[in-house]
């Protein structure tokens, strides 16, 4: 028989707490900012590659933590990520538009675009680099289609091509810089320089920061546990992330 005082306890409300916020947040301190200027600021091969490796393992962490809490805990207040995903999207559209608008005022107050100094930039990787962020896209919608109809083998199928996919376009960006870089064109070659590595790392952090997500979201769908909201957070996630690419390679490859 439950009592009154087994009852209260049930409802008894308490606080939160997790460790994952501040791996996370940690995570993508160490594997931009800091990998960032140990490379282009400083010139420190060794520094760059400990803060861009430990950063990594962090990050992956403090979302992998995250994922389990949302599997394995329930929530003090139900419908809550339904209501934070599109404040979070709204405030990553800010940041964009604060970068794109500082580009904008860049680009119309030079007579001659790009500057003096910008090698050729071939305009055919950002094309296929296109059609590989949209297949993406593609492919995480159709996992959730398998997911809604019972289907955790091909869900899990679909969602590990979307990985690929998502790895493959990150790694064209890295080929693209390093290419970029071996014609010493850095960050501080000049104000195109400047915007172009900002914009584009900026984006590919949330493409990294998305493949995370995906993994957190993949390891335990192969073991049988998945969570439905997690999914669709994390599609919505990237299907932002693949119509801002769209502005990415219209205004700084193509304007």
């Amino acid at each position: 028989m439950t009592t009154h005082a087994d009852t209260a306890h049930v409802h008894e409300h308490h606080w939160e707490w997790s460790w994952a916020p501040l791996f996370t947040v940690a995570g993508i301190f160490f594997v931009l900012p800091m990998a960032f200027a140990s490379f282009f600021v400083y010139d420190n091969m060794m520094f760059t590659a400990v803060f861009a490796g430990v950063g990594t393992v962090v990050l992956l962490a403090g979302i992998a933590k995250w994922v389990n809490e949302g599997l394995t805990q329930v929530p003090l207040l139900a419908g809550v990520a339904n209501i934070g995903l599109p404040i979070f999207i709204v405030s990553e559209i800010f940041i964009f538009l604060g970068l794109f608008a500082s580009y904008w005022l860049m680009r119309l107050g030079f007579e001659v675009w790009p500057p003096e100094g910008t090698p050729h930039i071939d305009k055919l990787l950002p094309a296929i680099m296109t059609v590989i962020l949209v297949s993406s896209s593609i492919t995480a919608h159709t996992a959730e289609e398998k997911l809604e109809h019972g289907n955790l083998s091909g869900f899990n199928t679909w969602w590990m091509i979307s990985i690929v996919l998502g790895a493959l376009f990150l790694g064209c960006t890295i080929y693209e810089w390093n290419h970029l870089i071996g014609l010493d064109f850095i960050p501080s070659t000049n104000a195109y320089s400047t915007a172009f590595f900002t914009i584009t790392g900026f984006h590919a952090s949330h493409v990294l920061v998305g493949l995370g997500a995906f993994i957190a979201v993949l390891l335990p769908a192969l073991g049988g546990r998945t969570n439905k909201t997690f999914v669709t957070c994390v599609s919505v996630y990237w299907h932002f992330v693949d119509i801002v690419w769209f502005f990415v390679a219209s205004q700084i490859y193509f304007w």
